[in-house]
């Protein structure tokens, strides 16, 4: 079981990245990874979504609520696996909501249309490197020269 510190270093690492691809399981067993902008990271490692409840996505959950979630940026890749449920809590919707919510879903938070997916987290593996790209074109460049593996990433795996 990961301990606090590793949870909120997935935390940390996770909170920034906006969007996401999460990963859902299809009627015929096929997977089906869309973007979507992540909205919040509880401090278990738990993600929110909006989706329209009329959605694939929302028809997928509820016949296979076991999801893949990856997260990157520049330095940081983040792969979280869970179990995805609807929530339907109007007052979360709110807290959660933005301009770029409403971008994709103007019938507001209060709609029944407007669905929030939350994602909790099982599992995650990550892959920081520490320092940004100055710090991995060093650490790459010492591999090079030393014919040593490369070490300039934080590979973790944890179990939530």
């Amino acid at each position: 079981m990961a301990t606090q510190d590793e949870i909120a270093k997935l935390v940390e690492l996770t909170k920034d990245i906006k969007i996401a691809m999460l990963t859902t399981v299809e009627e015929d067993g096929a997977f089906a990874a869309r973007p979507m902008a992540q909205q919040e990271v509880e401090a278990d490692g738990s993600l929110y979504f909006f989706t329209e409840r009329d959605s694939n996505i929302v028809r997928n959950v509820a016949a296979n609520p076991h999801v893949g979630v990856a997260l990157s940026s520049a330095d940081t890749w983040v792969s979280i696996s869970g179990v995805a449920r609807l929530v339907d809590d109007v007052a979360k919707k709110k807290q959660l909501w933005n301009a770029g919510v409403e971008a994709w879903l103007p019938q507001g938070p209060e709609s029944e249309d407007v669905a929030l997916l939350h994602v909790e987290s099982d599992s995650a593996e990550y892959w920081d490197t520490p320092g940004g790209r100055v710090a991995t074109i060093f650490s790459f460049v010492k591999s090079k020269a030393t014919g040593e593996p490369f070490d300039g990433a934080e590979v973790k795996k944890l179990d939530l």
